[in-house]
């Protein structure tokens, strides 16, 4: 039997749905009841009877920081997905970061050896890959630096640390480093928030880029990894490396709407990321943009993916294609 963590996420939910379509006998946790509707909503998108392959699933309520529940999902576990992760960029949320995903990695990695997984496969993100030099593709390879990185990013990096302590202790495992991923049904947060921001007809674009690739590509080179000999290798998966001038002018058209024109010039968002700091540390606001990230959009990394497509012999969907199945779905929600 096959474990999900994370599975009523983007990532979790598609991955969820091409098991059950492959026959595999699939255990997932969750963590409330309306978390459940988004998965069934997401079903709906490649399905007119999504009921079906959702009652295929078995459904454990649990959480990777409670070691109880997570302990229990374990019973008679083969193959691990691990792909459940707290995603903020917010400094304030540093140690709930460090919690959910150092800590529930540890716990996910821990079970995974006490009760002989197979194999495991943890979800990571090109957050924890090492800055490119300029004019050179990052890969694999790049060495980490700890500085001018994100919360998110250091504690995804710190995540992989405890996944290769694990491979140490005799876990198999393999790690995928995704990029921006592309795919229908989270409108309000990650990459849902391309396509609600280009349907408001906005004007003005931030400057940089990043590695996108889509959801099905993503969760199909996971399960390829898994049933694969690979293990203790890392994957980068960057179907595209786009500005986000580029990706907003493949959105705005398919939803019927102007492309944003003006980009956002640096001084006016050095200017914000102060003002943001100020009114979060003043009224206790969530931040919006962080140094950090401020720093990060002065570069438009670009990202290999020719590791995974040498060792799997596969090639990505195109990306258009991608964006247009979600703008079809975004334009037919409810």
């Amino acid at each position: 039997m096959i474990l999900v963590t994370g599975g009523t996420g983007l990532i979790g939910s598609h991955l969820l749905y091409h098991l059950v379509n492959q026959h595999k006998k699939v255990r997932a946790l969750y963590r409330s009841k309306d978390s459940l509707k988004k998965v069934l909503h997401v079903f709906g998108f490649y399905s007119d009877d999504p009921s079906t392959a959702f009652d295929k699933i078995e459904w454990v309520k649990g959480d990777i920081i409670d070691l109880v529940s997570l302990d229990s999902a374990f019973e008679g576990i083969e193959h691990v997905y691990h792909s459940a992760a707290l995603i903020s960029f917010d400094p304030r949320d540093y140690k709930s970061l460090v919690k959910a995903n150092v800590e529930g990695t540890a716990n996910v990695v821990n079970l995974c050896n006490k009760y002989q997984v197979k194999k495991l496969c943890y979800v990571s993100s090109i957050a924890a890959i090492g800055n490119g030099s300029k004019g050179k593709m990052v890969t694999e390879e790049n060495p980490w630096h700890d500085g001018n990185v994100s919360v998110y990013g250091l504690t995804k990096h710190n995540a992989e640390l405890e996944v290769w302590r694990g491979t140490q202790e005799g876990v198999p495992a393999v790690i995928v480093n995704p990029g921006v991923v592309i795919g229908p049904g989270f409108w309000r947060t990650g990459s849902g928030t391309f396509f609600t921001y280009a349907a408001k007809g906005k004007k003005s674009f931030l400057p940089g880029g990043t590695g996108f690739v889509s959801v099905n590509d993503v969760v199909l080179s996971m399960i390829s990894l898994m049933e694969s000999n690979v293990e203790r290798e890392r994957f980068i998966l960057v179907s595209e490396n786009w500005s986000y001038k580029t990706l907003f002018q493949k959105i705005a058209p398919k939803l019927g709407v102007d492309p944003p024109s003006k980009k956002v010039p640096f001084w006016v968002l050095e200017l914000f990321w102060r003002w943001d700091w100020l009114r979060s540390n003043i009224r206790g606001k969530r931040r919006r943009l962080t140094k950090t990230m401020m720093k990060g959009l002065y570069r438009q990394d670009t990202y290999s993916s020719e590791k995974l497509k040498t060792t799997l012999n596969i090639d990505f969907e195109n990306l258009d294609h991608a964006i247009a199945f979600c703008c079809e779905r975004f334009k037919s929600r409810k």
